[in-house]
């Protein structure tokens, strides 16, 4: 007898984008097909995030243009989830050197702090955030803020984005510039931390949500942490081998080829008809 489909299992999903929903800037096959059709049958999904460089609006367009159906309120960011944990260390209206995108300055000035632009102007705290503009000036004004005292915090720590035309260094690598100058490291709020996953599963009043990734070490891992069913998808960065291979509180639930397999019954578990090469 074959398993009940998982989309028939859950009452919601969380979903990652890149390497789930899209793929540089096209839809994975089958993807805008899949979230109408589980919106049809009732089913609650969420977009959980480690950019931090697009605020909300921008990614649920983003989303809609590839014929993905989402709304702002849907989509759950680490730059909000990264201002949150500043803000439970660092009240506002305190002073924030903000490394990173407008979209970033936008969000730590709406939840009241005063944003510089310079360590020369005391800040109790660096924010940093991935952007592709971010040059030598900006890491070496957060290095010497850092070290002057004030409290880091990073949106995330994806050490690589892929892009078009290849894979390219992410808010992790650029954060390793900072830390290299510091000799210290930042609180960091995006996965593989749980608190987006809770966050959007919380809001959304989920009992028992799925969340849907291509990344053992980010999605599948703050998903486990979060104490939800992880699925690996394998449209994205990570392989069938190294998805067999996985341990701990990176190895997922389910492994599914594609996300058509929510509606078919066709997951397996890490392990399941497969032999080591």
């Amino acid at each position: 007898m074959s398993p009940a489909p998982l989309a028939e299992q859950h009452d919601g999903v969380l979903f990652d984008l890149d390497g789930v929903l899209y793929r540089g800037p096209e839809a994975v096959p089958g993807a805008p097909e899949a979230l109408a059709r589980l919106k049809e049958q009732g089913l609650k999904c969420a977009f959980v995030t480690n950019n931090a460089s697009r605020s909300a609006e921008q990614i649920a367009s983003h989303l809609r243009e590839l014929g993905i159906p989402a709304e702002p309120h849907e989509v759950y960011g680490s730059a909000p989830a990264g201002i949150r944990l500043m803000s439970s260390h660092v009240p506002a209206p305190a002073k924030v050197l903000v490394v990173g995108s407008e979209s970033l300055r936008g969000l730590v000035q709406q939840a009241g702090y005063q944003t510089v632009d310079s360590a020369e102007e005391d800040p109790e705290a660096v924010i940093q955030g991935f952007d592709p503009s971010l040059g030598w000036s900006q890491l070496a004004e957060a290095s010497y803020a850092v070290n002057a005292g004030a409290q880091w915090f990073a949106t995330n720590l994806d050490r690589s984005v892929p892009r078009e035309r290849g894979i390219a260094p992410a808010n992790g690598a650029l954060v390793e510039a900072v830390s290299f100058g510091t000799d210290r490291r930042p609180q960091a709020a995006g996965k593989p931390e749980p608190v987006m996953f809770t966050q959007a599963g919380e809001t959304l009043r989920l009992s028992d949500p799925l969340v849907v990734g291509d990344r053992l070490d980010t999605d599948i891992l703050g998903g486990n942490r979060a104490g939800y069913t992880t699925a690996l998808v394998l449209t994205g960065a990570t392989g069938e081998d190294q998805a067999h291979a996985s341990a701990g509180q990176e190895r997922p639930d389910w492994i599914i080829d594609s996300l058509e397999s929510l509606f078919t019954g066709a997951h397996r578990t890490p392990g399941e008809g497969h032999s080591a090469a």
